[in-house]
């Protein structure tokens, strides 16, 4: 009798994620329905990991970008994801599609390429969230916040109020910078977040939406849409799903996929 081995026969999915962070697989790997598997290319550059050339013609990938493509190019992925919510945000308007179309120049011809800018973007237009409810993590600095509500503004989504995640007092004298060099990645706790975002949601926001792909969140989309009565979509949850979608994953699996919001049932 054969056991399950996780072999990628429905899709394999590879995401470029942040060098030190443990959220992204760890949400991936809960979410994700039976036979999809998940690789993962580590990137240690600054936000945005590729930057645009003279006159915006196009984009350089930074050389972790670069390596972790050229190996990616040789695994069969059904589709790749860069999760970086930063590198969107900065990059500001048309980076995505510029890297998309970098990216595609180098991995298999067969993989779908995307970012997590167009995975929210995706996820909001087909939850038909137009006033969001932005939540960012703490180790957002202010240029990061102006540049993710500039963003979704920029692409017709401007958001209602947006939210810096308060980790408590043992952090609150701790630069954004050094939050997570000084072990606030590994502390995270979901039930302040969830109390912070039902107590400051507006009446104005048509959803939530809980940025960055190091922010540990999945845990709590169901209550929240349970007690907000409007779609809440997180930065993993968004690109697992617009992942799996362009890799022809059939809806009636991502409807398999269960206790996360109902996303996936769309």
């Amino acid at each position: 009798m054969l056991e399950n081995d996780n072999w990628g026969t429905r899709a394999r999915i590879g995401m470029f994620i942040v060098g030190n962070e443990v959220v992204p697989e760890a949400e991936w790997w809960a979410m994700a329905p039976p036979s999809v598997s998940v690789h993962t290319a580590r990137v240690t550059e600054r936000a945005p990991w590729a930057s645009w050339n003279k006159h915006r013609a196009g984009v350089d990938l930074k050389d972790d970008l670069m390596r972790g493509a050229e190996q990616f190019a040789a695994m069969r992925l059904s589709a790749a994801v860069i999760g970086h919510s930063s590198s969107s945000f900065i990059g500001g308007k048309g980076w995505d599609e510029a890297v998309v179309e970098m990216l595609s120049g180098i991995l298999d011809a067969d993989t779908a390429v995307t970012t997590n800018g167009l995975d929210t973007l995706a996820a909001l237009r087909a939850s038909g969230v137009r006033r969001p409810f932005l939540v960012l993590p703490p180790w957002f600095n202010d240029k990061t916040i102006d540049a993710g509500l500039r963003y979704y503004a920029e692409h017709g989504l401007k958001p209602a109020e947006h939210l810096s995640y308060d980790p408590g007092p043992k952090w609150r004298d701790v630069a954004p910078g050094d939050l997570t060099r000084q072990g606030l990645g590994f502390a995270q706790e979901v039930e302040p977040l969830h109390a912070q975002i039902k107590a400051n949601c507006p009446a104005t926001a048509d959803g939530v939406l809980i940025a960055g792909t190091g922010f540990r969140c999945v845990a709590i989309l169901n209550a929240l849409e349970r007690d907000l009565k409007r779609p809440v979509l997180s930065a993993n949850q968004t690109s697992l799903w617009h992942g799996l979608r362009l890799a022809g994953v059939a809806a009636r699996v991502l409807g398999e996929i269960s206790g996360y919001g109902n996303l996936f049932k769309l």
